[in-house]
């Protein structure tokens, strides 16, 4: 069985090369939330197609996941109500800082935008702070 290290290679230069892919053939940068965003109302955009197969993409291969390591995914230890809330202020939260951290964080910084460079050093701050103040680090 491959060690940890290389399954975080392996998936890291998977989503690096999506992020690249989709720059380099639509000109779009692949945020999670603006792609989602942009499909929902009031929003309206014509590059639905690609919104929506990238959305779906996501989804197969949480299902795919699932089917052929399911304790990989493993399941949520809070409950579905709590999980739509907290989901729902993460939305809120994204629009809020015009971006979300894959936006940010893998695709932002790549292409070397300071705006990006201030969301990352702000939410990994305020994550590492956050993680502190709830004991978890020892």
């Amino acid at each position: 069985m491959p060690s940890s290290w290389l399954f975080a290679l392996a998936g890291g230069s998977m989503i690096g090369a999506a992020g690249a892919l989709l720059l380099l053939t639509h000109g779009r940068i692949a945020g999670i939330s603006g792609v989602l965003g942009s499909l929902l109302p009031p929003t309206a955009v014509r590059d639905r197609g690609w919104r929506v197969a990238f959305l779906g993409g996501l989804l197969a291969a949480g299902v795919v996941a699932a089917a052929f390591a399911p304790a990989a995914v493993g399941a949520s230890v809070r409950s579905l109500p709590l999980v739509i809330v907290a989901g729902a202020i993460v939305g809120f939260g994204t629009r809020l800082g015009s971006g979300c951290t894959s936006g940010h964080g893998v695709c932002g910084l790549s292409r070397f935008s300071l705006r990006s460079m201030v969301a990352v050093v702000t939410f990994m701050t305020t994550g590492a702070i956050t993680a502190w103040l709830a004991g978890g680090w020892s």
